[in-house]
């Protein structure tokens, strides 16, 4: 089953009636180590591909470092837009750099961030803590990348980073 799948399954079967409440994603640390995990085993893998040409035309990423004591001032909600335009924006750089890259290893594990990728988006989708639905139409801060890696490294730095800090934020909520 597609990792992708894994995490949305395993969301969704905790997902109490009525209110989203994805205690286990958010309460069992493992899981959000799993995906850090997963997100530096694909990093390295696109590192081996061999000859990855670079973009003839470069990807606009988010950048995803940030200051932990500015982090910790936002609400949940704020941080949670903040990490889904994050998420658009490498959504759309993935999805850019697929059409450029014909090499079968770049383009199976682009293909595999882009699932993961996505199924954050959907699953921080279904947190709200404020009424009315998600526009993507945010700006986050970027850069312009030729090198393919820079991409992978870029999702390894928001899981790492802004979404473990998130769902360890969540957990001091929901797993009292």
């Amino acid at each position: 089953s597609p990792p992708g799948l894994l995490l949305l399954t395993s969301f969704l079967l905790h997902v109490e009636e009525g209110h989203a409440s994805p205690t286990r994603l958010v309460c069992d640390n493992r899981l959000i180590q799993k995906y850090i995990g997963e997100a530096k085993d694909m990093e390295k893998r696109a590192g081996h591909c061999q000859a990855l040409p670079a973009l003839s035309c470069p990807t606009v990423l988010p950048l995803v470092d940030f200051s932990l004591q500015q982090w910790k001032s936002k609400s949940n909600e704020i941080k949670r837009r903040e990490i889904l335009c994050d998420l658009a924006l490498l959504v759309g750089a993935v999805a850019g750099a697929q059409g450029q890259v014909t090499q079968e290893c770049g383009a199976r594990q682009l293909s595999q961030l882009y699932r993961h990728a996505n199924s954050f988006i959907l699953l921080l989708q279904t947190f709200s803590w404020e009424a009315g639905p998600w526009e993507p139409g945010c700006s986050p801060r970027s850069m312009e990348q030729t090198h393919i890696t820079g991409i992978f490294l870029t999702y390894r730095q928001l899981v790492q980073g802004k979404l473990r800090f998130f769902f360890h934020d969540l957990a001091k909520d929901l797993c009292k």
